[in-house]
C-alpha cells in the first residue's frame, strides 16, 4: 500500500517512449499484486489454470513487460525478502482486510452485484506458488530477477543510487523514503482503466516523480521527509489521526522534526527510531547482478502452456515479439544479452 504522498510531489507525466533505453528496477511485489488486482473478469474472478492456480500475475509478467520491452525499456526485477518484525502487525491487519474483501466479494458474486469487481480487487493477495513461478517466468524471459534481503523498494532504490538503474519502478511512494532519486508509476498499467463499482474509464499515463527536485519545492531534506511519512502513516505504522501530507509537511517544516511535531500533537509513534532507521539505512545487498540474458523461447512457452495452460498460440506470439524487441535498437546483441 505504501505512504500517501502524492498531494506533496509533482507527478510529471510521460509517454512510455520517453523511456527508451533506460533501466528500471522494478518493486516486483508491488507489479505482482497490481497484476492479481487488474487482470480480473468483470465479476472479478482471477485467472486460473486446470489446477485451480492463479495465473493472471504470470499474464501480467508475460504480455505487459514484452510491451515494456518494445518500447525499449530494460526492466529489472527486485523481490522482498523478510520483512522487519515491526510490520507483522500491519501485515496481519492487511489479512483481517483482505479476508473479509473476500466474503463481500463472494457474496456481490452470487447475486451479480456491481461491486463485485471492488472487493475482488481488495482480496488480492499471494500464495501457493506464485512468487517462484513469477521468478522462474522472469528468468526464462532474459530479466535480471534480485533476492532483497529485507523490502525490495529498498533494494531498488538503492540499485537506482548506485547508478545501475535509472528509476524505480512501483505504485507507492516509499521508494523516494529509501532515497531512489526518481520513481516511475503506472509503468505496467497505462492505458484505460474502469474504476471498481462505476462505469466511468480513465486514461492511465505513465508518471515519472523525481526525489531531488521534490525536496528543493518543498525545502526539506529527505530526513524530514521520512518524518512526514512517519506522521502520515507508512507500512510500518498507522500514522496520527486527522494528520494528512499538507499538515505533516506544516508540522515538521515548524518544529524541523517528528520530535517536535508529536509533542504538539501529544502523540507518539510506535518502533519510532526503527522505522526511521529502515527508511534511511535500509538492510540492501550490494552484491547483486544485472545481466539480461536471451529468452529461453520453448522453455518459456513450455512453462506457461504445459503447465499452466495458456493459449500455445498467444505465448509463442509474445516471445516472438520479446525476442525481437530485445534485439531491436542494439548495436551489437552483446550490449543487450
Amino acid at each position: 500500500m505504501g505512504v500517501d504522498l502524492g498531494d506533496l510531489f509533482e507527478r510529471k507525466e510521460i509517454e512510455l517512449s520517453e523511456l527508451k533505453g533506460k533501466v528500471i528496477a522494478i518493486d516486483a511485489y508491488n507489479t505482482l499484486y497490481q497484476f492479481l488486482s487488474i487482470i480480473r473478469q468483470r465479476d472479478g474472478t482471477p485467472l486460473i489454470d486446470s489446477h485451480g492456480e492463479i495465473t493472471s500475475h504470470l499474464s501480467g509478467f508475460l504480455y505487459r513487460t514484452t510491451n515494456l520491452v518494445e518500447e525499449g525499456i530494460k526492466p529489472i526485477f527486485v523481490f522482498d525478502g523478510t520483512p522487519p518484525e515491526f510490520k507483522n502487525a500491519i501485515l496481519e491487519e492487511r489479512k483481517s482486510i483482505r479476508a473479509e474483501a473476500m466474503l463481500k466479494w463472494e457474496e456481490e458474486k452470487a447475486v451479480g452485484g456491481e461491486e463485485a469487481l471492488k472487493y475482488a480487487q481488495a482480496s488480492s493477495h499471494i500464495r501457493g506458488n506464485m512468487i517462484e513461478d513469477a521468478k522462474k517466468l522472469l528468468e526464462l524471459m532474459g530479466f535480471p530477477v534480485i533476492q532483497a534481503p529485507s523490502e525490495g523498494e529498498a533494494q531498488a532504490a538503492f540499485i537506482a543510487r548506485n547508478g545501475d538503474a535509472y528509476a524505480v519502478g512501483s505504485q507507492d511512494f516509499d521508494a523516494l523514503l529509501f532515497g531512489a532519486p526518481v520513481v516511475v508509476r503506472n509503468l505496467a498499467a497505462t492505458g484505460k482503466r474502469k474504476l471498481p463499482g462505476k462505469g466511468i474509464y480513465v486514461d492511465v499515463k505513465c508518471e515519472v516523480i523525481e526525489l531531488e527536485s521534490g525536496l528543493r519545492k518543498l525545502e526539506i531534506t529527505r530526513e524530514q521527509l521520512v518524518d512526514i511519512a512517519l506522521l502520515v502513516g507508512t507500512d510500518y505504522n498507522p500514522g496520527i489521526k486527522g494528520i494528512g501530507p499538507k499538515k505533516a509537511l506544516k508540522l515538521i517544516k515548524k518544529h524541523g522534526s517528528i520530535e517536535g511535531a508529536l509533542g504538539e500533537t501529544g502523540t507518539d509513534i510506535s518502533h519510532m527510531a526503527e522505522i526511521r532507521e529502515l527508511f534511511l539505512v535500509p538492510d540492501v545487498t550490494p552484491d547483486y547482478e544485472i545481466k539480461w540474458k536471451k529468452p529461453a523461447s520453448s522453455a518459456v512457452i513450455e512453462f506457461l502452456c504445459k503447465e499452466h495452460d495458456f493459449s500455445e498460440a498467444r505465448v509463442s506470439k509474445a516471445v516472438e515479439r520479446l525476442v525481437e524487441a530485445s534485439e531491436e535498437g542494439q548495436q551489437t546483441l552483446d550490449k543487450w544479452f
